[in-house]
Formats: structure tokens, C-alpha cells, sequence
């Protein structure tokens, strides 16, 4: 995908970036370019290992307020999993962490999305399920300070409890909206009502987990079996959007690979392995939140990257659209 936000770099400047940091240069074998924020190669280092560079556009770009210092947040979770091998999230490893720079190790299989029309319907409820159980495992991993909103500080969008860091991350994308001239097609004081009138059900949410928020079938690997009957999901990438959060906030990413209901393998395969997203009036209050917030974030980031494919802007537009009617159907 075209970006604004994509930094990029020659093969021999990359090299040298890696050489410089790490010691370690490397062979730059393709350009990844399905990601949406960050550029990304796929490299052969020096030593023989594959490995994937990402790296953050330049300081000068800008960026949505909650975009700030978040490839430290991608550094921050793959240390977190790292140092919890119970939570059982499958994952790149953190080869390096530098300055605008990550260097990760690659991973089995292929983007679900790439593999959807060869995964078998016979399969696909079972990789749901596993799914579910590895989603569970991400949410074990909680802040060492207690506190909900981004982890990082450039963003200034934490708080001691959700309601109040959810309210900032939803005024921050209104302030971002207004900066790009953004057509919400809805008053930002509207929203500001729709959200005071979720509170209450917020209020709910007392601790905080690491919320994925992208989890949708191009950031999960699957890979299949030799023989195609079966295949199993080999890990999670793209965790820079992550925060400290409600676990349901997670249900609106996962829905665009499907089911997330009660009665879903994704549900299911999520409280087989301890995880409990919670239900009532609340839970779906807070649930027509999450998707308001997704919509604005995705209309909003229309902007700063230069989107200009009209397919895209349209979906995005109908998204947010869906979900005010959603939330304003709850009144």
C-alpha cells in the first residue's frame, strides 16, 4: 500500500543502517508492501539469518497522535512475550531494536489473508479456535504500572483507568480529524456525547491487558499442512498499534476474518483457555465504542497518508457511518 508515512531506503543504505546499529549487514531480498504505516524488507543478514527490517518514518512525517513512538510499543510487546513464554503467543523474535528501526525474525506460512481461498471450510473452524486460544494468551500480558491507554509516551494517551484513556484516545482523533479536514460526516461534539454516553459501561473495565486492536487476517500467519487438509496459525505480527485495554476492544479487529459471536470457534477456542470477553448490555455498548473509535481512526489516517485509492476512502466512510447508526441505535 502507498504511504506518506513509508521511509524509504536503498539496498546499500539499509545495509548500512544494519552495519552501523548491529554490526551485522545484510542483503535487502524484496520490499514488503502490504503494510500501511511502516516500510518493511525482507533481508538475509550477514550471518545466514533471514530476517525482516521495519523501519518508522522520519521523524518529520507526520503521524496521528496515537501513531507516535509506537514502533517502541512493537519492541515493548515482543520483549513482554518473550519474557512470558507462558502466555503461548506465537510471534517474531526481537533481533535488534534500534533508532526508527526494528529487525525481526520471519515466520512460517503466510498472511491468512493470502491463503483464505486454500484453507479448506473444513479447517477453518479449527484455526478459529486455535486463533481464540492464542488471542487469550496475548491478554495475559498486563502493564507493570497498572495503567490503560498507549504505552508510549509520545503519545501522552495513558490514564490511571479506562474511561478516562479511552475518552482521550477518542478527543485525540477528533483534534487529529480536524487537523486533516477529515469529513467524519458527524459533529465532533456528537461523538463526544456518544462516548459520555458509554461511561457507564467503560467503567466496567478495572484491568488492563495488551490489546492487539489490528488483528485482522493479513497480521496472522497461517501455514498449511503438505497435504492441505489442515493448517495452524505460526504467529502474530504488527503489534505497534497495541494498547493497554479492555480485552472486547479486540473483538472489532478480529471480526474481519470472521465470526466473533458467543456461539463462534474464536470465542469458543478464547474462554477454552481462560479468556472471558464479558457480555450484557455493558459489553455491547463498549463493543459499539470500539468500532466508533476503529471507524474515526480509519477515516482520520486518510489523511496524513495521502489515501487516495476512493474504493478505500468509501469503505472507511461507510464503516464509521455503521457504527454511530450502531451506537446511536443503543440510546
Amino acid at each position: 500500500m502507498l504511504s506518506n508515512t513509508k521511509r524509504q531506503l536503498a539496498p546499500a543504505q539499509l545495509d548500512a543502517l544494519l552495519r552501523e546499529s548491529t554490526g551485522i549487514g545484510c542483503r535487502v531480498d524484496a520490499e514488503l508492501t502490504d503494510g500501511w504505516f511502516n516500510t518493511a524488507y525482507r533481508v538475509l543478514l550477514d550471518d545466514g539469518r533471514p530476517a525482516v527490517v521495519k523501519l518508522a518514518p522520519h521523524d518529520d512525517v507526520p503521524v496521528l497522535r496515537y501513531e507516535r513512538g509506537i514502533m517502541a510499543t512493537e519492541a515493548m510487546v515482543y520483549r513482554l512475550a518473550a519474557a512470558s513464554p507462558g502466555c503461548g503467543v506465537p510471534m517474531p523474535d526481537l533481533l535488534h531494536a534500534g533508532d526508527g528501526f526494528l529487525v525481526i525474525s520471519t515466520l512460517d506460512g503466510s498472511p491468512w489473508d493470502k491463503l483464505a481461498d486454500e484453507i479448506a471450510p473444513a479447517s477453518a473452524s479449527p484455526l478459529r479456535r486455535e486463533l481464540g486460544r492464542i488471542v487469550a494468551g496475548l491478554h495475559r500480558l498486563t502493564p507493570a504500572d497498572g495503567r490503560f491507554g498507549y504505552p508510549a509516551a509520545e503519545s501522552a494517551l495513558s490514564a490511571a483507568d479506562w474511561g478516562t484513556a479511552f475518552t482521550a484516545m477518542v478527543e485525540a482523533m477528533l483534534e487529529d480529524a480536524a487537523r486533516w479536514n477529515s469529513a467524519l460526516g458527524v459533529p465532533p461534539d456528537d461523538v463526544r456525547t456518544l462516548v459520555a454516553e458509554g461511561g457507564y459501561a467503560l467503567d466496567e473495565v478495572t484491568e488492563p491487558c495488551l490489546v492487539h486492536f489490528d488483528l485482522w487476517p493479513g497480521n496472522i500467519f497461517v501455514r498449511m499442512a503438505d497435504d492441505g487438509s489442515a493448517a495452524r496459525v505460526t504467529g502474530l505480527i504488527d503489534h505497534e498499534r497495541a494498547f493497554w485495554g479492555d480485552p472486547a476492544a479486540e473483538l472489532i479487529s478480529l471480526a474481519f476474518g470472521g465470526e466473533t459471536g458467543p456461539d463462534s470457534a474464536l470465542v469458543a477456542g478464547y474462554t477454552e483457555a481462560g479468556g472471558r470477553f464479558g457480555s450484557g448490555p455493558a459489553f455491547r455498548h463498549r463493543l459499539a465504542l470500539y468500532g466508533l473509535y476503529l471507524g474515526l481512526l480509519l477515516v482520520t489516517e486518510c489523511g496524513p497518508r495521502g489515501y487516495q485509492d476512493a474504493d478505500h476512502v468509501a469503505f472507511c466512510r461507510d464503516y464509521l457511518d455503521a457504527r454511530i447508526a450502531e451506537l446511536r441505535a443503543l440510546r
